[in-house]
């Protein structure tokens, strides 16, 4: 074994195998793979080896693609067979909501290139001839589902990984990662020490273990998991005959059951109910090849449900059942990416699809490494949307949740119980009894609606019970004053002598004078966006940066890799140890003033000010900005005055027609006011004068700020895409992000996010099309739930056009 290396890779299943060819592919062949048994000896081995390109998020949906086409190069490559078997796919609904659901799985495909055509039951019936077509009311067609052999696809990564000059060792463990001062680890196995600039951790299995070593708990978890394969079925013999093709994938999302052929006859796999983790708390490393005792007492219920559907199940033996771990993250995605304060530590785990997923996560990791940027918009699979909260008991909660709904609907208005509460405000029981439906946004609990005594949501693709609650939040914003929680903000405290200096090259924008705040756009070297903020400067070298909550981690990273090394800026993220109370509406400035006891006037407290003020007895820091577009004001707060100040707001607000709105009422106010939000229509992928940002850039200030060259030649240039706003004829149902946008008769674009725009009795979307007809004013359809609507743009906000309410 070598002594010295760039990279050492953890872990020999698919995912590793992907990341050390990848890296071997774009150059840093100066890589090691070590495994600790054979290859494929964690879950890899006995995956069921299906494969497909859809996906909940479009972006995932694209490197899943990509995965799917590798295999050929891949296979040309080694000489290493893949056993790929491209047999196309039907998704079955046996509800019409499930079936509004495939629609806009059909809608996200026209842009992503994905071959999707939604079909009846009767014609599912006819490409995929087990299916009882009575128990469906409809199903889409997908050409690029198929299966492939685990064990030949590992394989196939590896031989392509090493004729290009990796090195891979095999049955070496590692027993412990240990940092050395010049940041290179050293790799300590059972067969000596190897030291290395980077290390993956693409453990798999054994990923939590590996985290450990280095002080870090991942938010993974092994579930078991169990498929069936059946004896040779004459149905099977008698389809391959007659067409000389394979029996296409089947996934009955209703049942929880996905099928394909293997050999003579069909394997099934099921997301039981009732599911069970596997070996929860640590990993045996002695695990290898072995597989766990089938239950399939625990999978009656879907098998019943399977061959109901499927009919000839029920004249054919079962041949064996497969039960083996595998790993997931509390979403069911990958985590990806660099870890916050642990430089050149990598993760590649949690990978559950590594048969779909394992080649885009090879792709976007070994970019990362190497260019300093994954390449594409990786958020879902990125490590820092989570934070220390994802405990190892929160972990098995929403492991166990997600795994029992991973074919179960999610309703745009849907919120998921399991691990809530977790985290709360200070104001959490005072809202609950005001009424408050609750989401969660980073882990913490924040208010969506109000609702009446005896209403809660109901989960639907459409208009829903909270429609008309949240219209009376909305007006209460505009006609009066409405008072929302804000805590879930990122506020990050910026310090030192060093802090302009570094904000000046960390930020585009201008940076604001003492007690003003500005609007930050941050770029990455590409020149996209990286970051939305506002940034206030506090003075005595002092700064605030408030952005979005759930991407704290995310951002974190980002400011910690810049920081300069002479300890001259300190960066420290608030979460809730720094609470949020915003109040909006024509009397907000009344209420304030009321409260405050002071001179607020717009000569004294103009747009964009920032001032320390106390409300009632307690202190507060208060900036005139809201996201609303109307007058108002945020409010940040320690957590031991939050109470005093929402009750003293509460009471002296009667006057002035005071309440509650939530995050819904927020979204409908923002939108008729086209203003955007950080992880929708701001993202790594868009540019400042794509995003409609370029006018809070300032490019022409001393400082080299990061990424200055590539935006001021995107502007030279034009991008190639732009940002844009419409309003649709829509009546019962709302956009809420990644619908196709039509134009002439052709897909041309994208929905970034949207809804109901109430104050102004609009269904708004917000969207990216080409620049080429961006300015056209008519000839634009947006596709929600399988039919077109007429979409015009609206290049004027809905609401105040002239922002006459927010400055006044």
């Amino acid at each position: 074994m070598k002594s010295h290396t760039r990279v050492v890779v953890i872990g020999g299943g698919v995912v590793g195998c992907s990341v050390l060819f990848h890296l071997a592919r774009h150059g840093w062949t100066d890589a090691v793979l070590l495994e600790r048994n054979e290859l494929t000896s964690g879950s890899t081995w006995h995956a069921a080896g299906g494969m497909h390109t859809i996906n909940g998020d479009p972006n995932v949906a694209k490197l899943q693609k990509y995965t799917i086409e590798l295999y050929k190069e891949i296979e040309a490559l080694s000489g290493q067979a893949t056993g790929v078997h491209v047999t196309g796919g039907v998704l079955l609904a046996a509800t019409e909501a499930r079936m509004d659901w495939l629609r806009g799985v059909v809608a996200k495909g026209r842009y992503l290139g994905l071959d999707l055509e939604e079909i009846s039951a009767l014609e599912a019936a006819k490409l995929m001839p087990l299916i009882d077509p009575k128990q469906f009311v409809g199903a889409v067609r997908n050409s690029e589902d198929g299966h492939l052999d685990p064990s030949g696809v590992t394989h196939a990564y590896a031989k392509a990984a090493r004729k290009l000059g990796a090195e891979i060792y095999r049955h070496t463990r590692v027993e412990d990662l240990v940092q050395r001062e010049d940041g290179h680890w050293r790799v300590v196995t059972d067969k000596g020490e190897i030291v290395a600039e980077h290390v993956v951790n693409a453990g798999g299995l054994w990923a939590r273990e590996v985290g450990r070593m280095v002080g870090l708990e991942l938010p993974v978890l092994a579930m078991e998991h169990m498929y069936l394969i059946t004896e040779d079925m004459p149905e099977v013999a008698d389809w391959n005959k007659e067409t000389g093709t394979e029996i296409m994938h089947a996934v009955d999302f209703d049942g929880e059951l996905y099928l394909r052929q293997e050999r003579g006859g069909m394997l099934m796999g099921t997301y039981e109910k009732a599911c069970k983790p596997w070996s929860e708390k640590t990993t045996p490393w002695d695990f290898g090849h072995e597989l766990l005792e089938p239950d399939i007492d625990r999978i009656a219920p879907s098998l019943e449900v399977g061959f109901r559907h499927f009919p000839a199940f029920q004249k054919t033996g079962i041949k064996q059942i497969i039960n083996g771990p595998f790993t997931f993250a509390p979403d069911g995605n990958p985590l990806v990416g660099p870890i916050r304060g642990l430089e050149g530590f990598w993760c590649a785990c949690g990978v559950m699809a590594g048969f779909s997923q394992g080649g885009g996560v090879g792709l976007a990791l070994s970019n990362w490494m190497i260019e300093g940027d994954p390449g594409f918009d990786i958020w879902a699979m990125d490590v820092a949307r989570y934070g220390d909260w994802a405990s190892m008991a929160y972990t098995n909660a929403k492991v166990r949740e997600n795994y029992s709904r991973r074919f179960s609907i999610r309703f745009p208005n849907e919120e998921l119980p399991a691990g809530r509460p977790l985290k709360t405000s200070p104001i959490y029981d005072l809202l609950t009894a005001k009424g408050a439906q609750f989401g969660v946004a980073y882990g913490l609990e924040i208010p969506l609606w109000y609702a009446p005594q005896g209403v809660k949501d109901e989960f639907s693709w459409r208009r829903s019970t909270d429609f008309e609650h949240v219209a009376e939040e909305v007006r209460t914003v505009r006609e009066r004053v409405g008072l929302s929680e804000t805590t879930s903000f990122a506020k990050y405290e910026v310090e030192g002598e060093g802090a302009e200096t570094f904000l000046d090259r960390l930020l585009a924008c201008k940076l604001p004078r003492e007690g003003r705040m500005a609007l930050a756009p941050m770029l990455k070297g590409d020149g996209k966006l990286i970051g939305d903020f506002t940034v206030a400067n506090l003075g005595g070298n002092k700064w605030m940066i408030l952005g979005s909550g759930v991407a704290e981690e995310f951002h974190m990273r980002w400011f910690e890799e810049h920081l300069p090394a002479d300890g001259s800026v300190r960066v420290r993220a608030r979460g809730a140890g720094l609470t949020g109370l915003a109040i909006a509406g024509p009397n907000a400035r009344k209420l304030l003033e009321k409260v405050a006891g002071e001179d607020i006037s717009n000569t004294a407290f103009p747009f964009m000010a920032i001032r320390r003020l106390h409300i009632g007895m307690a202190p507060c820091l208060v900036g005139r900005v809201s996201y609303t577009g109307d007058l108002g004001y945020e409010l940040w707060i320690e957590p031991e005055y939050q109470r005093s100040i929402f009750k003293t707001l509460l009471a002296a607000g009667e006057e002035f027609g005071l309440g509650l709105f939530g995050s819904r009422a927020l979204n409908a106010l923002r939108l008729e006011k086209n203003y955007a939000s950080w992880a929708r229509e701001y993202r790594p992928i868009y540019g400042p004068l794509e995003a409609g940002l370029d006018r809070f850039v300032a490019y022409g200030k001393e400082a080299d700020f990061i990424g200055k060259a590539a935006a001021l030649e995107e502007r030279k240039q034009g991008g190639k895409l732009r940002l844009r706003a419409f309003v649709m004829d829509a009546t019962d149902a709302d956009v809420i992000g990644d619908e196709a946008i039509w134009f002439g008769g052709e897909v041309r674009g994208w929905v970034t996010s949207g809804g109901y725009a109430h104050n102004s009795k609009a269904s708004v979307a917000m969207g990216y099309v080409p620049k080429e007809i961006a300015e056209e004013s008519n000839g634009f359809e947006i596709e929600l739930l399988g039919k077109r609507h007429k979409a015009r743009p609206q290049p004027a906000p809905l609401f105040d056009a002239n922002y006459e309410r927010m400055r006044g």
